[in-house]
């Protein structure tokens, strides 16, 4: 299994079980994880993108050599973020980057935003969009981070085909009713995670909208139970040919089409 959608150190306003690197690897391998994709709570939050994306790489290093894949922060509104982008791939030979465009304060019809996509698929690198990490309605009082609305990437994807574009955490889009979200699905270089895929056959309603080739496994842990995502693959009823292209195929092909 391939969790596409974890992160690692602590989130600010809690304490989380698996917020220590050691502790999150060895509670995934438990759980029959072979790779997890990590993120850092920390690039949501600090201006030294540079120094989040060290320590990152060095605990993917120290605490899951081979099992962690470190994907970098990268903020289009900062100064020099060329370079952070340069680091995350030469120097720390990350295969993709993980945005938070809310918490950044951008939107995704900022021509920054179309630039740093541009010279990250030119790169070959993988583009993971965090559109929200937290219910609206248990987020710190003073703290409300509203989700990304992902419409301008209707326009946005058929420019960059050679773009491998992953949407996290897609629970608070507005679903069906975001406009423009039928050329999103349908957009060949786009995949989807199930962690906030939410009521009864969501997964399936998912795979019939986009296609089970573009679903990948994504928990959002330690911020969520890693059950509840595995719960709703084994409770899809979907085939199993299926079941395992989104616990693993997927992600493994697109990683690999990296490589």
């Amino acid at each position: 299994m391939i969790d596409t959608n974890v992160s690692l150190f602590r989130w600010p306003f809690r304490r989380l079980i698996g917020d220590d690197p050691a502790e999150l690897v060895a509670r995934l391998r438990k759980k029959g994880v072979k790779q997890a994709w990590a993120a850092s709570f920390e690039g949501l939050f600090c201006r030294d993108v540079a120094g989040v994306n060290a320590r990152l790489a060095a605990a993917c290093r120290e605490h899951g050599r081979n099992f962690l894949v470190p994907f970098g922060c990268v903020n289009p509104k900062l100064p020099g973020w060329q370079e952070d982008l340069r680091r995350c791939h030469e120097i720390h030979h990350m295969p993709g980057i993980r945005l938070h465009p809310n918490y950044h304060g951008y939107t995704l019809a900022d021509p920054a935003f179309a630039e740093l996509v541009r010279m990250a698929a030119g790169r070959g690198m993988l583009v993971q969009i965090a559109l929200s990490m937290e219910d609206p309605r248990t987020q710190f009082p003073l703290m409300q981070v509203p989700p990304v609305d992902p419409t301008p990437l209707a326009d946005l994807l058929p420019q960059f085909p050679k773009l491998r574009l992953v949407l996290l955490n897609a629970g608070y889009w507005g679903g069906a009713v975001t406009p423009h979200i039928r050329n999103i699905r349908e957009a060949g270089n786009a995949w989807f995670d199930i962690a906030m895929n939410e009521r009864v056959g969501g997964l399936a309603r998912l795979i019939d909208e986009t296609s089970s080739a573009r679903v990948v496994f994504g928990s959002h842990y330690p911020f969520f139970y890693f059950e509840s995502a595995l719960l709703k693959v084994r409770g899809a009823g979907i085939p199993h040919d299926q079941e395992l292209a989104i616990t693993e195929g997927n992600a493994r092909a697109l990683l690999n089409d990296h490589a």
